[in-house]
């Protein structure tokens, strides 16, 4: 594993861990909107590896505690694309596998992890 150490002391939070990104915002709202320029000025701020070619993995988790908020899973993935476009991929058109899920957890917060997608011998890469 490479890194694991966080970067950041706000609201969000990122690391680099086996090969992948992982991006922690602590806390939930019901407007997505919320989210983009909250991710994206972390990212411009804060986070210094450059955006890399070829295929993505994004994985997108949002833990509820109690009844889950009323947030539309598509808004928010389109949010959070549109705040890390740039800094870990050059454009979402890279985005060959999204992953967006809701469930119940121990605290309310949103997990994005991001990693190159590896090709398959013989499958679909």
């Amino acid at each position: 594993m490479t890194g694991g150490g966080w970067i950041g002391t706000g609201k969000v939070r990122a690391r680099e861990i086996g090969g992948a990104v992982e991006i922690a915002i602590e806390g939930l709202t019901t407007q997505a909107k919320y989210y983009k320029p909250l991710v994206y000025e972390f990212m411009r701020k804060e986070w210094a590896s450059r955006p890399s070619w070829g295929d993505h993995v994004v994985e997108i988790r949002m833990e509820h505690v109690g009844e889950p908020p009323t947030l539309d899973l598509d808004n928010l993935a389109k949010a959070l694309l549109d705040a890390i476009k740039g800094y870990l991929f050059h454009d979402d058109a890279q985005v060959a596998r999204l992953l967006v899920e809701r469930f119940e957890g121990e605290r309310e917060r949103i997990v994005i992890r991001c990693f190159r997608r590896q090709a398959s011998a013989g499958g679909p890469g």
